[in-house]
């Protein structure tokens, strides 16, 4: 049996808040993972919604990391990422907070300016990579 035969893997790590809705946090198949959008909600489920931009994005990413960890990938791994920012303002700030967290790895990247986002956060990132 090949990858792609396999079905896919769900997973909703311990080290995340467990999701809040019909997802998981991330699917590995066919050799990548897909990451779904990540919020500033910290592992024991407290939200970040009042916390400032870059607290947000910080918890945000570490979520990111968190659930390429469990499928047993890594930031290096990255192929794609997608953020999704409250406002344009926070661009400067995020891909300050993003070049620490990313370190060499430059995936492909877009930051998507939305308006305002569920709970009121100010910053969501979904990710591709490789398992």
């Amino acid at each position: 049996m090949t990858d792609r035969d396999s079905a896919p893997r769900y997973l909703s790590p311990a080290a995340l808040s467990q999701p809040g809705g019909h997802y998981s946090h991330a699917c590995v198949a066919n050799g990548m993972v897909y990451v779904s959008g990540q919020l500033p909600i910290r592992p024991d489920g407290a939200l970040l919604a009042d916390a400032p931009f870059d607290t947000q994005a910080r918890q945000a990413l570490a979520n990111v990391a968190a659930a390429l960890a469990a499928a047993g990938s890594s930031i290096e791994r990255l192929v794609q990422v997608r953020v999704y920012v409250d406002s344009v303002d926070h661009w400067p700030a995020f891909n300050a907070v993003y070049a620490e967290w990313a370190g060499a790895a430059r995936p492909a990247r877009a930051v998507v300016p939305t308006g305002p986002l569920h709970h009121g956060f100010k910053v969501e990132v979904e990710a591709v990579a490789l398992a």
